[in-house]
């Protein structure tokens, strides 16, 4: 996964800072113990309640470039709660490279009663960037980095929902998991013609350092460059590349146990993989009642993320929190990643509060302590889902639970104790064949389960084919792997669904 690294746009000016210059920082932390960074945070801070940090606002006349020629902009997140940590914030610039140094009247501190003394120094928890995404003269969130090593991106007409991070390590794992944190920054003020911003940072946890450069390009669909050289100090059991952390909660595959006027609340709905060799992968996400762990062994792969394909408002009647204008998250892999797997881990979730979905690449070789591993992806944070995808083949729209039953003689459709998994399929290549195409189906499933129905019909609202499959769980302590795809003869016509029924008892 070696690769070259960029030189920095002030080359020109006789001197340049790149991404060697931060992994130079993070190779020599690398080679000495761990030193956990030291809060300088006042009780005051460190106990309050959320509502009363929401109080801790930003000025906007304050902004890094606010009056400058750029379309961006920069504001500080003060520290309070868990946030706190100081993070050291730079900016570049074709003379050097300079600290943003924290001032107490950069922000509003609303009703909370704060002695003067204790701001003293405090510094920042991170920052988010700005920019015109929606209207030329409105200046809009574009990436908040807050928290370990979290970041969160939209584009136009998006709302923020999940979030990508640095480096994952041993999540899911009985030792615990460990997270790292971006401990400082250097931003690169952009010239007044460029449209998009380049960010570094350095990554440090008690096994791993790191150094990372982002350039982030706003627009309809914003995307996120990385490029990123890893140095362990200590051996890790599992290294997750080009993290993506979600929420889901219910939706059409898994419905609300409470009565819900949402009929489906997620910030993603499904795990896609785009595997080296050209294979699409579908996988609906679950609020498992058990911790639940999927893995994919994929070679060199093209792209996987976590997606939210349903755009109706009316799927989801949230007038807050939008789940509709929602981004997808697609990690693009540059140059090949070679021998691994994307692993998909569902944690259970009483409510919309907690990111309970992750996803992320683990190369089967890892590297020693010491030395370095490179590795670069392109983050895409979309609403246009096909775009993302392969117009040869279909893909699923939606994945649908229901009690299985039989129609009598009298028209009555009586429930058989099966489970009924209706899946649409739908993609230009169906909308091109004509109704009585000779579509089949591919269908297997494990031994838990006996496969009572597996039935195929054209459907003429979406232009595409309806699948139902019916069937009865032996074991509901066990959960049941399925996997679907439609052909024509030989010919495969659209991604595999592989869907899991997690255990119901």
């Amino acid at each position: 996964m070696a690769l070259g690294l960029s030189m920095s746009l002030f080359a020109g000016n006789g001197w340049a800072f790149g991404l060697d210059d931060v992994a130079k920082k993070a190779e020599e932390l690398a080679a000495a113990n761990y030193a956990a960074p030291q809060s300088n945070l006042p009780e005051v801070f460190r106990s309050m309640a959320f509502a009363d940090y929401q109080q801790l606002r930003f000025r906007p006349d304050k902004a890094l470039w606010h009056d400058a020629k750029t379309p961006f902009e920069v504001q500080f997140y003060h520290q309070g709660m868990h946030f706190n940590v100081p993070v050291k914030i730079n900016e570049i610039t074709s003379k050097g490279v300079k600290e943003v140094r924290y001032d107490p009247q950069m922000f509003d501190f609303g009703q909370v009663q704060i002695e003067p003394a204790a701001l003293e120094n405090l510094g920042f928890a991170g920052f988010k960037v700005l920019y015109p995404l929606n209207e030329p003269k409105k200046a809009d969130e574009l990436i908040t980095l807050l928290g370990a090593s979290y970041f969160r991106v939209i584009g136009k007409g998006q709302v923020y929902g999940l979030s990508a991070r640095g480096l994952a390590i041993d999540t899911a794992l009985p030792s615990g998991e460990e997270f790292p944190s971006f401990r400082e920054f250097w931003i690169e003020r952009p010239q007044a013609d460029r449209r998009n911003l380049v960010i570094y940072a350095l990554l440090d946890s008690p096994r791993a350092t790191g150094a990372y450069r982002m350039v982030v390009t706003p627009g309809k669909d914003s995307t996120v460059d990385v490029q990123a050289r890893v140095y362990l100090r200590e051996p890790v059991e599992k290294l997750g590349l080009g993290a993506l952390t979600s929420m889901y909660l219910f939706g059409a595959n898994q419905p609300s146990v409470q009565r819900n006027y949402r009929p489906q609340l997620h910030d993603s709905e499904g795990l896609a993989i785009h595997a080296g060799n050209g294979e699409w992968i579908w996988r609906p996400l679950n609020n498992p009642k058990r911790l639940n762990i999927s893995s994919y062994s994929v070679e060199n792969p093209r792209g996987f993320g976590l997606l939210q394909r349903t755009r109706d408002f009316g799927r989801y009647e949230d007038l807050d929190d939008r789940y509709e204008l929602r981004p997808s998250g697609w990690v693009e892999p540059t140059g090949d990643w070679g021998k691994g797997h994307v692993e998909l881990i569902e944690i259970p979730t009483p409510d919309e509060t907690n990111d309970n979905i992750v996803a992320f690449w683990v190369p089967e070789q890892r590297p020693e302590p010491g030395k370095p591993l490179d590795f670069a992806y392109r983050l895409h944070f979309t609403m246009d889902e096909p775009a993302l995808h392969d117009p040869a083949l279909a893909w699923v729209s939606q994945t649908r639970l229901s009690t299985g039953d039989v129609k009598q003689s009298n028209l009555i459709r009586q429930p058989d104790g099966s489970i009924a998994l209706i899946v649409d399929f739908v993609g230009p290549n169906l909308a091109a064949l004509p109704a009585d195409a000779p579509v089949s189906t591919r269908v297997s499933t494990d031994d838990n389960a006996e496969l009572v129905e597996n039935s195929l019909r054209y459907n003429p609202v979406s232009k595409g084919w309806r699948l139902t499959l019916r069937l009865k769980v032996r074991d509901a302590a066990r959960p049941v792997e399925l996997r679907a795809a439609l052909v024509e003869g030989e010919k495969t016509l659209s991604e595999t669904w592989s869907y899991q029924i997690p255990i119901h008892e």
